[in-house]
């Protein structure tokens, strides 16, 4: 909802303020590693599926007054450098287009509001820089926030692309593709949607925290250097991803659950390949991670079918996929071999999950012991919608005075 505030110190001063809200998107064919830095034009394709904002979101509020004397940033109640280039880069871009659609419409129309400041609050419901797309969401929030303040309409990927490259994901619902593009300018780097999240009810994810803590290695950091020294990064991107990116298309159209976490998989173990296969490597996995995995293929080689699949963006936390039918019973196998010691009640959040038990026969079949505290909780979610404005003005981060409003 866009509303119109009066500034309390001047009747006649006036600024408008909106708040949307932005998922994350995990990744089932990896971005990894970008061919032009500043446009932020990736080396591969990847494809990625939007999660449910009832359990992982970013939230922005933008107002803009012409009596705001410098634009402003706060994320997660601190205030940050606004001047960071690429998300300066988005606010020129959204500005530019807002003027380009009103000269286009009607050349007498008044622009002077696009050269006000604006203040800008953004918040996470999840770990923000720990491996979970927070960056994706974040930008995804802000640009389509700017677009709905400013009156800017039509593709805009391509402008939270520029943000963060994984960010284009998260401007759509469901499963979506980032095509790479061949074009210098990366006007035809975009994202489109493969399928909207109705497409697959039965799919259910669940994101097993394993640590809440900043990772070592940024990813823009971390790709310029695979990029640099990685010769299986290019064997990947050349020979391997194009056809990935058709399997898994075809994978989830067809609701192959087999398919898509085999794939899902495969393409993870390749990524985090190619980040050893830097020099010097990068380890985003940790110990726990490497017991998830091992978790994961023991199961499923227990039922002699593939019913769970893994996947790690740039950090140790597991996101993990899997059908309706077998959520439960999972759910019980990682409470049991990541047993938690204390916070009971908290270890398992988002979507209900129905109680029951393990059998032994799993349980020696799985054959690891007990590790205490390696997961610190679940999130339990599933495929869900794109970015949306909050109608309900209460939801406004920031205050009558454009300012973030204090928590109790």
């Amino acid at each position: 909802m866009i509303s119109s505030v009066i500034m309390p110190e001047d009747s006649s001063h006036k600024y408008t303020m909106v708040t949307c809200t932005a998922p994350v998107n995990i990744a089932v064919i990896k971005y990894w590693g970008k061919r032009d830095e500043d446009l932020i034009l990736p080396v591969n394709s990847s494809l990625s599926v939007t999660l449910h904002q009832d359990q992982l979101k970013t939230t922005t509020t933008v107002a803009c007054c012409r009596d705001f004397v410098e634009d402003r940033l706060w994320l997660n109640g601190k205030e940050e450098d606004i001047n960071q280039p690429r998300l300066q880069s988005c606010l020129r871009e959204i500005r530019r287009l807002a003027r380009k659609r009103r000269s286009d419409k009607d050349s007498t129309v008044d622009v002077s509001g696009l050269s006000y400041k604006v203040h800008i609050c953004s918040n996470n419901n999840f770990p923000t820089a720990a491996g979970l797309a927070s960056s994706a969401a974040g930008y995804a929030c802000l640009v389509y926030t700017l677009a709905r303040l400013f009156g800017v309409e039509g593709e805009l990927s391509c402008v939270a692309r520029q943000g963060s490259g994984s960010a284009c994901r998260s401007m759509y619902g469901g499963f979506v593709q980032w095509k790479m593009g061949e074009r210098e300018d990366g006007k035809d780097s975009l994202a489109d949607q493969v399928e909207p999240e109705t497409h697959w009810p039965e799919l259910r994810v669940l994101v097993l925290v394993v640590s809440a803590e900043r990772k070592p290695v940024g990813s823009t950091s971390g790709m310029q250097t695979s990029v640099e020294t990685s010769s299986l990064l290019k064997y990947r991107a050349d020979s391997v991803v194009p056809g990935r990116m058709d399997e898994m298309t075809s994978a989830i159209r067809r609701k192959d659950f087999a398919a898509f976490a085999e794939l899902t998989m495969k393409d993870s173990n390749q990524f985090h390949a190619t980040c050893l296969d830097t020099y010097p490597p990068i380890f985003y996995l940790n110990d726990v991670s490497r017991r998830v995995i091992n978790l994961v293929h023991r199961y499923n080689r227990h039922y002699g079918e593939t019913r769970v699949a893994y996947t790690f963006d740039a950090g140790p936390n597991a996101v993990i996929y899997t059908l309706q039918d077998h959520v439960s019973e999972f759910v019980q196998v990682v409470c049991h071999f990541f047993p938690m010691e204390s916070n009971r009640g908290k270890f398992l959040q988002g979507l209900p999950v129905a109680s029951t038990t393990v059998s032994d026969e799993l349980k020696n079949a799985i054959g690891m012991e007990p590790v205490s505290n390696g997961i610190s909780y679940i999130i339990s979610t599933k495929a869900g919608p794109g970015p949306r404005v909050e109608e309900d003005p209460s939801l406004h981060l920031l205050d009558s005075d454009g300012l973030p409003k204090k928590t109790v």
